[in-house]
């Protein structure tokens, strides 16, 4: 099952594939996905997720009925409880459709439109773990930039939807980056990496700056930012050492699941004014 709609409804589209539409129209109570979330399904793929389990092995059995049989739109009230194979407690009212070329050209705008205001994550570098991390972020509810000056390091596989920028201009996408973004810098160079952040830092306004390293590490570098004159609550704004979650392990897959957890945590759901000031140093 993917999670990119866009580029699954885009493919089926181009392919001439029907496609049906599973909305939960409401919910009451416990349930696994709130009101006004979508997904797509044709007779053979699905995009996205409704909550999974019974609830949605039911739905994708109606949508394909309606794609095969055709007919109307289809309302389905389930309960979460009692004999329905599920314990959440809750009520989901879902609405099944098969939307016209109008209604799927409404649903990909609508899938734009959230990708657009999904906030902006620059990872810099393209290493073991940078790489890693680009296949673990894709699929959270942000926009992911990545940089890296050396081509050949992104691997052979870029995950989808992810802005990869392969000049290594790291200048213009710190620049560039709205207010309330987040970075995490993992770059093959020390130097490099210090003064990617000491740039981001200088702004101000950004909600998450992690920096890859040890405890050794972050000292040497806020030592330096004090000499630059950095202020003192935007140096301890950076995170570093990053996936803190008690664990200390070096291989890349594992940090990589660590690192995002903790960007859920201090950056999808961090306050949305500027850094975090949290200078906690309980990390990898």
């Amino acid at each position: 099952m993917s999670m990119d709609m866009r580029a699954d409804l885009a493919r089926w589209r181009l392919m001439g594939q029907p496609v049906a539409r599973i909305s939960v129209a409401a919910a009451r109570g416990s349930t696994p996905r709130e009101a006004g979330t979508f997904m797509l399904v044709t007779s053979t793929e699905q995009s996205g997720t409704v909550g999974g389990g019974d609830l949605e092995w039911n739905a994708i059995h109606h949508a394909r009925a309606l794609l095969a049989t055709g007919g109307g739109a289809q309302e389905l009230r389930i309960d979460l409880g009692g004999r329905s194979g599920q314990c959440c407690g809750g009520e989901v009212v879902l609405f099944i459709d098969v939307p016209d070329g109008k209604g799927l050209d409404g649903i990909m705008a609508e899938l734009e439109r959230q990708r657009r205001a999904a906030p902006l994550l620059v990872l810099f570098g393209a290493g073991h773990v940078g790489r890693a991390l680009a296949h673990v972020l894709a699929p959270l509810p942000l926009r992911l930039a990545w940089c890296d000056s050396r081509p050949h390091e992104f691997g052979p596989v870029i995950p989808a939807g992810v802005d990869v920028h392969d000049d290594g201009d790291w200048q213009h996408l710190v620049a560039g980056a709205p207010a309330g973004s987040g970075a995490l810098v993992l770059t093959q160079s020390h130097a490099l990496d210090s003064v990617i952040v000491a740039s981001i830092l200088e702004r101000g306004d950004f909600r998450y700056v992690g920096l890859i390293g040890s405890h050794t590490k972050r000292r040497r570098f806020v030592a330096a930012f004090r000499a630059l004159g950095l202020p003192e609550d935007r140096i301890n704004a950076m995170v570093c050492p990053i996936g803190g979650q008690g664990v200390r392990d070096k291989r890349p897959p594992v940090i990589a699941a660590l690192v995002a957890a903790e960007i859920v945590t201090r950056f999808l759901h961090a306050p949305q004014e500027g850094c975090d000031a949290d200078g906690d140093e309980k990390r990898l």
